[in-house]
């Protein structure tokens, strides 16, 4: 059965106890961590595929989707 720990100032500290007498030989492996996906990932593949925005759309994309006066 695999335990969870982190290591904390070059030590393993358990997430629970080791149920293993003192000088047990173990095997440690670190876990990979798992990727964060950011916004920009999960858009990836249709950011810049619109070409026909107005020069000013990041200034003034509330004009432009709501009707606000321009900035």
């Amino acid at each position: 059965m695999p335990y969870r720990g982190q290591i904390k100032n070059g030590v393993v500290a358990p997430d629970q106890p080791f149920p293993w007498p003192e000088g047990t030989e173990v095997t440690v492996e670190p876990v990979e961590p798992a990727r964060r996906t950011t916004i920009a990932d999960r858009f990836r593949e249709v950011i810049g595929s619109v070409t026909d925005l107005p020069s000013d759309m990041a200034k003034n994309h509330d004009h432009y989707i709501h009707g606000t006066p321009k900035q």
